[in-house]
């Protein structure tokens, strides 16, 4: 009788990209200032936990930052950019509008490959990473593609509404990626995903394209306390059902990245979990408060916190860690 062995997708690879542009929180109340938007460091860190974030150059976009990514991962996975057979890009700022040709296409071709491998844009917003991860890992199982580079990329800084100081001081621009291949060795253990098209007018951009012009508006719009209110609670419900999925339980994850942008929904999601507090946490603070902490470079990047967390995880020996990412936007979770 013949046995065949699970196929299990494994990160080998990870790479990660900020702009060189860093904007302090003092710098954006100083621009603020100018046009007669009154906010503060204080007031930004509070209600946030950001204290700065990142912007490309105007001859940047999506695709340039995931290069850029995409080529720390690759040496980091050992592979050359032709033994990849698929590509997948989560942006929702890609290279052009109507999001064609792809951003994936693009990389590829920036990336020099001439193996006509697949390649697709994938777009859920800041679940964006996460629903790319969950179809590589689906593709891999099912035997189709055996090595796939899955990048996020975002430049949000060419969407923010800068008299909005409701949003304008959350996002920032970066990528980060990894690199999966098949192995009969354990690698991502579970994925969750669900969306709730209910609540798709709390978060977005709320404009289209008629007759060759712009209708409605082409800045990004939040209803934060919306936002607050869903984020708290799915956030808890969908890492207790990845958890389950997995056959694990909360006590076994050693490291919780949640993206977004609210410290305390970050803060909240982890008491709530109770997941691993005093556990392998830096300068023995709780492993969830260390990777809890919104990433300092803006909320938009914040999908390069996984990637940067599991390359050094390999540089400082603590390889072997069960990490559980969660990110939510108002219709999309996983």
């Amino acid at each position: 009788m013949t046995t065949f062995s699970r196929i299990y997708s494994k990160i080998i690879g990870t790479g990660s990209y900020l702009p060189e542009k860093r904007v302090t929180n003092q710098d954006l109340t100083d621009q603020l200032a100018a046009k007669g938007i009154e906010t503060s460091d204080e007031w930004i860190v509070t209600r946030s936990g950001i204290s700065a974030r990142h912007y490309a150059a105007p001859s940047q976009n999506s695709s340039d930052l995931g290069v850029e990514a995409a080529k720390k991962a690759l040496e980091m996975a050992g592979i050359d950019a032709n033994d990849l057979d698929l590509i997948i890009v989560a942006s929702s700022t890609p290279d052009f509008f109507g999001s064609f040709p792809s951003t994936a296409c693009i990389v590829q071709n920036k990336l020099g490959i001439t193996n006509n491998c697949a390649a697709v844009d994938v777009q859920a917003v800041c679940s964006g990473f996460v629903y790319a991860v969950a179809t590589a890992d689906s593709f891999i199982q099912s035997g189709m593609h055996k090595n796939v580079l899955v990048i996020g990329a975002e430049v949000f800084s060419r969407i923010l509404n800068f008299e909005d100081r409701g949003t304008c001081v959350l996002f920032g621009d970066g990528a980060g990626a990894i690199v999966l291949t098949a192995s009969t060795e354990p690698g991502i253990l579970a994925t969750k995903l669900h969306a709730d098209g209910r609540h798709s007018d709390i978060l977005s951009v709320p404009g289209s394209l008629a007759g060759g012009a712009l209708a409605g508006s082409a800045f990004l719009y939040m209803d934060g306390p919306a936002v607050f209110k869903l984020a708290v609670s799915v956030l808890e419900k969908v890492a207790h059902e990845a958890l389950a999925h997995a056959k694990m339980t909360q006590d076994q994850i050693d490291w919780l990245i949640p993206h977004q942008a609210n410290i305390r929904i970050m803060n909240s999601t982890a008491k709530k979990t109770r997941l691993a507090a005093g556990k392998n946490g830096r300068h023995g603070r709780p492993a969830w408060q260390y990777l809890g902490r919104v990433d300092p470079a803006g909320a938009g990047p914040g999908r390069t916190r996984w990637p940067r967390e599991k390359r050094r995880q390999r540089h400082d020996g603590r390889r072997g860690r069960r990490l559980y990412l969660g990110r939510c936007l108002g219709k999309d979770v996983g």
